[in-house]
């Protein structure tokens, strides 16, 4: 199976099943999202303990690449410290940005490594980095919507 038809199966699959869906009533870090360009939404949740990410969900709606990046990036989330997990979104987004020559850490991703081919459509980077741009904002505790601007 070639890359391509790899993130077309793990897309539709996250997308139509997102994992750790729906509200978290126990979150002590959560955020907003919103992408102007398409209308997708999303609210994160985080459950943090001694720095460590131990929950992660999220609601909203969008399309496909939003859904299944955020469903994604949730599972990638549980266990890892916040100084992790701002990493993973500087690494994420450099990977689908294009604005790294080498994988730069990318062979970590595991299954996120799909989403590299985001990179080749630009109105696409918006929707896959708008739950990366709200983890951000909830990592470092922004009022403000996150936007992919």
């Amino acid at each position: 199976m070639d890359l391509r038809e790899l993130y077309q199966e793990l897309i539709v699959d996250h997308s139509k099943q997102p994992r750790n869906f729906g509200p978290m009533p126990e979150s002590n870090y959560c955020a907003d999202g919103f992408n102007p360009l398409c209308g997708d939404k999303i609210h994160l949740y985080l459950k943090v303990e001694d720095n460590v990410i131990i929950g992660a969900g999220f609601e909203g709606s969008g399309c496909a690449i939003s859904t299944a990046s955020a469903s994604m990036m949730t599972e990638i989330l549980k266990g890892r410290t916040i100084a992790q997990a701002k990493t993973l979104f500087e690494l994420f987004h450099s990977m689908v940005t294009g604005s790294t020559e080498s994988n730069g850490g990318i062979d970590d991703f595991g299954k996120l490594a799909v989403f590299a081919g985001v990179k080749e459509y630009p109105a696409r980077v918006k929707c896959a980095t708008l739950a990366w741009h709200t983890l951000r904002n909830a990592l470092l505790k922004r009022d403000e919507s996150a936007k992919t601007e």
